[in-house]
């Protein structure tokens, strides 16, 4: 069963091709949909331009860019993806029926989480959160934007109440990091960490106070 990956209009479209790169490395498959919003961004951060009939060929250059925006700075197989369209409403996992193990959203825009919080299902991206939550499976929410006011504050306890993982994209420090690749990833890998998924993305803390400065 596949994991649903939704990419929403928020800022941080590294975090979305980090987690999807670490996905498919630990064998999983992935069911991926891009909002339209998130066309945007990605065309801005990247300068690629995220188009339905080509999906995998502007997949593999997003995913093969790291941080730092460098081209073929990896080497992502596509195999596992399978895409759908966020104005498909009749797509498979816009149903409880469509078995999936669950949903990442990396990154959620406040209008995403308010959407998913709301229950609104106004593309494929927020019915399948919906979808998600009703069935009981795991959600997880990469929340990333700042500050944030009371309103999204409220939708996001709302998301945990009802059984979602909310994960600002809010990276650490305490893992040596010494490049921009580095951060992006910690923070994917604590996404990946609430799904339950392994991965190798950042050194855990292991209570040894000077860790992360030995590995610089």
């Amino acid at each position: 069963m596949p994991w649903i990956v939704g990419v929403s209009g928020a800022s941080g479209t590294p975090y979305a091709a980090a987690v999807l790169r670490a996905l498919l490395d630990a064998g999983e498959d992935v069911d991926l949909v891009v909002s339209r919003a998130s066309r945007l961004t990605l065309l801005d951060e990247t300068g690629i331009s995220f188009r339905d009939a080509h999906w995998r060929e502007d997949l593999g250059d997003w995913l093969a860019r790291g941080a730092d925006g460098k081209p073929d700075s990896f080497a992502p197989d596509l195999g596992r993806v399978r895409y759908w369209n966020a104005g498909d409403l009749a797509a498979g996992p816009s149903s409880g029926s469509y078995p999936v193990k669950g949903m990442l959203i990396v990154p959620a825009s406040t209008a995403c989480v308010a959407g998913v919080a709301l229950g609104l299902s106004k593309d494929l991206l927020q019915r399948a959160a919906s979808v998600t939550l009703k069935e009981r499976r795991p959600l997880v929410v990469a929340v990333r934007e700042t500050p944030l006011n009371g309103q999204t504050l409220r939708q996001l306890v709302a998301l945990d109440d009802a059984g979602a993982s909310v994960v600002p994209a809010s990276p650490a420090f305490y893992a040596g990091a010494t490049h921009i690749q580095d951060l992006v990833d910690f923070v994917a890998g604590r996404v990946l960490d609430a799904a339950g998924v392994e991965h190798g993305l950042y050194r855990r803390w292991k209570g040894e106070l000077g860790g992360g400065a030995q590995d610089k």
